[in-house]
């Protein structure tokens, strides 16, 4: 069944905390639209609205994980990342604070929202931060992995999960590491390397090419900081060829991230 990606945001969050794992959510304004509202319904003493104040939602996650808390940042990608960016960048980055940057509403699948709410530059701006993590979930499944392993791995990370129901890539209770890319469908001609919710385009893309006599392999670069180097250097030797495809700009998000690496 197709879920968002913010779907995962909420529920995973509770999880963790029925699991025993001590995570709080601050959210600017937004808990509805990124279901962390779900979240301080179930726990509402590890929930905090700061209401439209970006940076200060940064502020109150940092001192919550200079406390000891493991902290999520919740509102839409282009204000969670480009309104508060020099505290990120200042306070979250520069200290190695657990604080976890997991906004919704990625992209232009954001829709009738408009231009002033697509995110197509929040990868690079996440990725040239220094000790940040960047991890771009593909569907629901790996959408919970992905806030499992911020959860559960020291310092900064950057989720970027979006609106629209996606496709099923990969089952219930799917785990990853940090660095990871995975070929969901094995090929020779063209390696389709793709993120977030190109790789079910690019799935189907790779459908279109067969009936015309092309192997394509798809890979989910769900990790573009670190990038999973040895999945990604063996799919571009094997195929001679690649195309990248993701929703962002293409100046510095995961295709400049995988050119650099090639070259």
């Amino acid at each position: 069944m197709a879920k968002a990606t913010r779907a995962a945001f909420g529920a995973t969050l509770i999880k963790l905390v029925e699991e025993g794992v001590d995570v709080m959510a601050v959210d600017a304004d937004l808990a509805g639209s990124t279901t962390t509202g779900k979240f301080a319904e179930a726990y509402p003493d590890r929930m905090v609205d700061v209401g439209i104040a970006e940076q200060n939602m940064i502020g109150v996650a940092s001192g919550l994980a200079l406390a000891g808390r493991t902290v999520f940042t919740g509102s839409f990608a282009v204000f969670g990342t480009g309104r508060c960016w020099e505290q990120i960048r200042n306070t979250v980055c520069d200290s190695g604070l657990d604080v976890k940057i997991c906004p919704t509403h990625a992209g232009i699948t954001v829709g009738p929202d408009g231009a002033t709410h697509q995110a197509l530059e929040d990868i690079a701006l996440m990725r040239v931060l220094p000790g940040m993590r960047v991890l771009v979930p593909a569907d629901y499944a790996s959408a919970c992995a992905a806030i499992r392993v911020a959860a559960a791995t020291p310092g900064p990370f950057y989720v970027r999960l979006g609106r629209e129901p996606l496709p099923e890539i990969y089952e219930d209770g799917f785990t990853c590491d940090v660095a990871f890319a995975n070929v969901v469908r094995e090929g020779a001609d063209i390696a389709i390397m793709a993120c977030g919710v190109e790789v079910a385009h690019a799935l189907k893309a790779a459908e279109e090419l067969a009936v015309e006599g092309v192997n394509a392999e798809v890979v989910d670069v769900m990790s573009i900081r670190p990038l999973d180097e040895e999945t990604i250097i063996a799919s571009a030797s094997k195929c001679g060829r690649v195309l990248t495809v993701e929703e962002h700009s293409i100046y510095g998000g995961m295709g400049s991230t995988v050119a650099e690496l090639l070259s």
